[in-house]
């Protein structure tokens, strides 16, 4: 029997190939005091610099300090699990951890959206350490994540730059009424739910397919965060950025909790120290080095017009974000839901 890589990690059955394999000791269990495997994935390629800035750096930092203790294999770019495949595989013990962004998995893991609700991600995106490790907003996360078997180690240090509504040159949106009755491409659930009442034709596209779609007119616009636009030459086929803060996400490494309790100290403050340097760099490198340097640069070299939203605006798609609020506080529950917003408000 022949089995890649790739199929005994998909769905799970890595364990029992090596065994069937290999005999019975297990290729995911470490042979006595040898060093800890751990077997990491991102989904991201090398072409989004800003999103992997902060897992290369993670994973190199696992390598340099891992010693005897530590050996990681570690896959990028889809290369083991593509993006829907990858939170599965974590929870069938396939991989070890994950670097995520929270917009694909909130429906999964409804606590991440209060990082990108409407009306609260302007805020979390002006104050990060609202969301740094040890505060109450990354504790009350990590608390609810537990019920799920789940422990991010760190969010990056805040969230990354709004996501904002970017449209091409045949249907250019300059405000939120423009936005009425177009095909738009949205990851996040927290942004569909929030265009609901201007009645968009929300298509939730794979960013390695977003290029051709804004070509073929499939879709109008899209809700992109500049990192996905600069990653796919998506400016290439734009017109018009609205800068209307919509949604925000991070990237962040996951492991299963009880996969992090039972680490070996010396594994586990390998891993800490690795997160420690994300949490300090990757926000604050991706929003306040690559993209005001580097890509927004090349958007306006490109010719993409960029568009202030009016405070009229602005007060508009806030004031309607409360039924997504409303909706979102009942997936979590009421009052860890307020609790959240509270935080990410600075109100608590």
């Amino acid at each position: 029997m022949t089995l890649s890589r790739r199929q005994v990690l998909k769905y799970g059955t890595f364990a029992t190939a090596g065994a069937t394999l290999f005999g019975t000791q297990s290729l995911l269990a470490p042979h006595s005091r040898a060093a800890t495997t751990l077997t990491g994935v991102t989904y991201l390629p090398d072409s989004y610099k800003a999103l992997t800035y902060g897992s290369n750096r993670f994973v190199e930092m696992l390598k340099e300090l891992g010693g005897d203790a530590l050996s990681v294999d570690f896959y990028d770019s889809g290369q083991l699990l593509k993006v829907d495949e990858q939170l599965p595989a974590l929870r069938a013990r396939s991989i070890d951890f994950m670097f995520h962004t929270f917009s694909y998995v909130t429906r999964s893991i409804p606590i991440l959206g209060v990082t990108g609700l409407p009306g609260v991600v302007g805020e979390l995106y002006r104050h990060p350490e609202r969301l740094r490790q040890g505060s109450p907003l990354m504790e009350l996360i990590n608390e609810v994540l537990a019920e799920d078997n789940l422990y991010m180690l760190t969010s990056g240090g805040g969230i990354l730059e709004p996501e904002y509504l970017w449209s091409n040159e045949a249907s250019p949106i300059r405000s939120l009424e423009e936005v009425r009755g177009k095909k738009v491409r949205i990851v996040g659930f927290e942004a569909t739910k929030a265009f609901e009442p201007y009645n968009i034709g929300a298509t939730r596209i794979p960013s390695s397919e977003t290029y051709m779609a804004l070509q073929r007119g499939t879709v109008d616009a899209g809700v992109f965060n500049i990192s996905t636009v600069i990653g796919r030459s998506l400016q290439e086929q734009l017109k018009a950025c609205y800068k209307l803060p919509i949604t925000g996400f991070s990237v962040a490494p996951f492991m299963l909790r009880d996969t992090w309790d039972n680490l070996d100290d010396e594994v586990r403050a390998v891993l800490q120290q690795a997160a420690d340097w994300y949490d300090k760099n990757f926000i604050d490198h991706c929003n306040n080095d690559i993209y005001p340097n580097e890509y927004w640069p090349q958007v306006e070299e490109a010719g993409v017009e960029i568009i202030e939203p009016t405070e009229e605006d602005i007060e508009t798609f806030t004031a309607g974000a409360q039924a997504v609020w409303d909706h979102w506080k009942q997936e979590v529950g009421v009052e860890v839901g307020e609790r959240a917003i509270a935080l990410a408000l600075g109100k608590a």
